[in-house]
């Protein structure tokens, strides 16, 4: 059995679940909306507004799952196994020599 996960990583979890889920609805939002909008504009005949409708909901739900996927599998590709604090929680980038604010410093 696994170790209890600390406060902070359950909401560092919580973020990146939470991210995955809103960049996944608005790009499949997006894919649908650019395939749809041939309905709308383009004149499509009567008999083709449906199934293009439907291509476009399955573009749509696929670019959805793509995006959820490769954002909650990234923390655990880059880590090996189960994600870290470091690996979740974005930080600023350290100075590259102790006592110094910049590099170019």
């Amino acid at each position: 059995m696994s170790p209890a996960r600390s406060r902070a990583e359950r909401d560092a979890i919580t973020v990146e679940i939470m991210f995955a889920l809103v960049s996944g609805g608005f790009l499949g939002a997006a894919g649908f909306l650019m395939l749809g909008n041939a309905v709308l504009w383009a004149g499509l005949p009567g008999a083709w507004k449906g199934p293009w409708l439907t291509v476009s909901a399955v573009v749509g739900g696929v670019l959805f799952v793509v995006r959820v996927v490769r954002v909650l599998r990234r923390p655990y590709v880059a880590s090996g196994g189960r994600p870290s604090v470091r690996d979740v929680v974005w930080r600023p980038g350290q100075p590259s020599q102790p006592g110094r604010t910049s590099p170019d410093s």
